[in-house]
């Protein structure tokens, strides 16, 4: 009999347990991949994250074809899609890589109807390293802080190794939707084909070129004007790398000297993503909400002029203009530049978190539904183990410290000590002054 296996995140054949298991079971394997944005709890994808969707899709179907089976892709309700082609193709049993977001109400239900209908239905841990509910303090709590979080995680260890791809996907070839993922009018997506290329494929290449020649100066990383970083979060959004995949590569293959002193570094920022994750199972609400609910009581102000020229890059503040400008060229920022264009948007204008949240949604190719609102929420100083209140980064001093010779800067704003560049927006000590009221007032009202 038939396995479905339903896609969602894990956009991969290597390391990918539920098809791995559909392949041990034997007999004809149909994949499925639902572009849901209807149900309960999903949040619709942004404009960078479809245009990287479509292009992943488009290399996994021709991973799968190569294993002899073809990839089903269908947009609508997974509730409906999901039964729908279970009767289509005859299948007996389904299985999936498990969801920590709202959406696993969704997996909740669908696996107790098809339980209920006969069919056979598992599920399967491949996005994090360690699943939510097994990292909790001693009192049996979820973590608030970071660091005795990633302690107790290391404690715990990382045994198993990535699993092979199958050996074969042959099944039946079903109808697919067409899915409009891709920008057209305008196709503002010019630089995001410049910079990237999506696919598990790509996804492996960069692995094995961070790791052996971006790691070993990884030390550096904090330097936007350095390549140095990864590179690595949108193939971890979408699954075409697993984290265990990323985890044994930097744990157990070869490895530079000065490399290898970088590397639990690095692994602590993968350790950062499981963290952000195990916030989001515990608070599904968080792009929403406040963690801290005391800030329910800050008083935002709206700065509708201010906001628009720093989602343009036109704030005369040259570190956060080339930030957003990169931004928008590419879909991704580095992420010292985040933190710095997070914190002008939310402490210098005190505008509400969640609108710069909504615009790196839309805009980054690796943003997801935990680490994006969670690391604004650091940012805000209103998330678990978050930045101080009275931690605002100065972008003139961040630029000295870490472009010192302006090569980021520069690269993004060619106008850059010329009449064209605007003036500063915003007076960044007389701002800074005004954000300690608001946060004091906060702190005062406990």
């Amino acid at each position: 009999m038939t396995t479905l296996v339903w896609l969602r995140d894990d956009l991969r054949v290597e390391d990918n347990p539920a098809m791995h298991a559909a392949g041990e079971r034997g007999g004809p394997i149909a994949v499925l991949y639902v572009l849901d944005e209807r149900s309960p709890g999903i949040r619709p994808l942004g404009g960078a994250t479809k245009w990287w969707l479509h292009h992943s899709l488009a290399s996994l179907a021709e991973s799968i074809a190569r294993l002899g089976g073809s990839l089903t892709v269908r947009e609508g309700a997974a509730a409906d899609i999901v039964p729908a082609v279970v009767a289509e193709s005859g299948a007996d049993t389904v299985y999936w890589n498990r969801r920590y977001g709202a959406a696993r109400d969704t997996d909740a239900a669908l696996k107790t109807q098809l339980r209920a209908a006969g069919l056979e239905v598992a599920s399967f841990q491949s996005g994090l390293l360690f699943e939510p509910w097994t990292i909790t303090t001693g009192e049996g709590t979820p973590f608030r802080v970071f660091t005795p979080f990633w302690r107790a995680c290391l404690d715990r260890g990382v045994h198993r190794a990535p699993l092979p791809a199958p050996t074969s996907l042959a099944g039946p070839v079903l109808s697919s939707d067409e899915l409009d993922l891709l920008p057209t009018r305008p196709d503002w997506a010019g630089g995001l084909r410049e910079t990237w290329i999506p696919g598990e494929p790509a996804a492996h290449e960069a692995l094995e070129r961070f790791v052996s020649d971006r790691l070993e100066d990884y030390h550096l990383r904090d330097q936007p004007g350095i390549d140095v970083t990864s590179g690595l979060s949108p193939r971890l959004r979408f699954g075409e790398l697993s984290p265990l995949q990323v985890w044994h590569r930097v744990e157990h293959g070869p490895l530079s000297g000065a490399a290898r002193t970088n590397a639990a570094k690095f692994l602590s920022e993968v350790g950062w993503r499981e963290f952000n994750w195990s916030i989001l199972f515990h608070h599904p609400r968080l792009h929403e909400e406040n963690y801290k609910r005391e800030f329910d009581a800050f008083e935002w102000e709206p700065h509708s002029d201010q906001v628009e020229a720093w989602q343009k890059g036109r704030t005369g503040i040259p570190l956060v203009d080339a930030g957003m400008r990169e931004l928008w060229h590419t879909g991704y920022m580095h992420n010292r530049v985040r933190m710095v264009t997070a914190s002008l948007l939310v402490k210098n204008l005190l505008v509400d978190w969640r609108v710069g949240e909504q615009w790196f949604w839309d805009c980054l190719v690796d943003a997801d539904e935990a680490s994006n609102p969670g690391n604004w929420q650091w940012v805000a100083g209103s998330g678990a183990d978050a930045s101080p209140y009275f931690r605002i980064f100065n972008p003139l001093l961040q630029a000295e410290k870490f472009d010192p010779h302006g090569d980021y800067q520069r690269r993004w704003i060619p106008e850059l000590g010329t009449p064209d560049y605007p003036q500063p927006i915003v007076d960044l000590a007389s701002s800074r002054r005004e954000a300690l009221e608001h946060y004091e007032a906060v702190k005062a009202a406990r």
